[in-house]
């Protein structure tokens, strides 16, 4: 049974919500407890990558808890590592659209197992100038909801995302048994492409920390994580995004440039060749058609 609260020995309780760290893995990542339990007369925490989409499981004694002070820090050191990645395709853009010439912007709708998550994404979309429309939905959901909702909605790129983890001790990297949501994520890219199959018209992303990106791929996506099974960072997706919006439709993205935008780079995400989704316009208005409603 679940508990909002678990005593850790000694006058600690430890509660859903707090920030921890791993011992075992020398404090490396905050996580946020979202829930405890005792299992078979051990306290387990179920926790959740606090700016990396993983999720994990840990016995209490292995975890650390952190101050709000440490908190604070470690969001600033990772802010500060994002604001270059936004300083840069800032400066990539600057020159990028010819003055004669206006821009129609792709929809993007982004389906997010996390509420925080897809907010933090949603406030990144505005900041990069990229149109998205965001939809919380749990990660063993996103197959039935996509049926519904991509039907209703006209959408050019889909990203689908939430949190993931591999767990060498239940298989190996290619037994999906051993992942906590590839196998949902695999479903869910399967549904879209039975509404939309081709790989150009919809462009897909799809994945969170150590997902099995091969099976991924080969379920239809044009994007996904993680090759090398390694943490994503939660605005990834976003500057895959961001590169695809800012292609011309008759140009394949760059894979290469794409990837040295994000955070975690080739280890933790990757794709296929895929054209670009920015139609052009001609002659140029002052009109801003990525402001018009979706």
């Amino acid at each position: 049974m679940a508990n909002t609260s678990i005593h850790c020995g000694g006058d600690k309780v430890l509660e859903k919500g707090d920030i921890v760290a791993r011992r075992s893995y020398n404090e490396d990542l905050f996580l946020k407890v979202e829930d405890m339990e005792v299992s078979r007369g051990e306290k387990i925490a179920h926790l959740s990558g606090l700016i990396y989409r993983l999720s994990a499981d840990s016995g209490l004694d292995d975890l650390c808890l952190k101050t709000q002070q440490q908190v604070v820090h470690y969001h600033l050191a990772d802010s500060q590592e994002t604001y270059q990645k936004f300083r840069k395709l800032a400066f990539a853009r600057k020159f990028h659209k010819p003055e004669e010439y206006f821009e129609v912007p792709p929809q993007v709708l982004h389906m997010d197992g996390d509420e925080e998550y897809l907010e933090q994404c949603l406030s990144a979309y505005r900041r990069l100038g990229v149109k998205a429309q965001g939809l919380r939905c749990p990660e063993h959901r996103h197959a039935e909801a996509l049926k519904k909702t991509l039907s209703e909605r006209h959408t050019d790129i889909l990203v689908l995302t939430g949190h993931d983890s591999f767990k060498k001790k239940q298989g190996n990297r290619e037994d999906m048994d051993a992942y906590r949501s590839s196998r949902h994520f695999v479903r869910a890219v399967k549904a879209a492409r039975e509404i939309q199959p081709h790989k150009d018209q919809l462009i897909i992303f799809a994945g969170g920390c150590q997902s099995h990106f091969e099976a991924i791929i080969e379920a239809g996506a044009n994007f996904a994580s993680s090759p090398k099974r390694m943490l994503i960072h939660a605005l990834d997706p976003v500057f895959i995004v961001e590169s695809i919006v800012r292609t011309p439709m008759d140009k394949i993205v760059s894979l290469k440039e794409m990837l040295n935008h994000t955070i975690t780079g080739t280890d933790g995400v990757g794709g296929i060749e895929t054209l670009g989704k920015l139609r052009r316009g001609y002659p140029w208005t002052e009109y801003d058609f990525s402001k018009t409603p979706s």
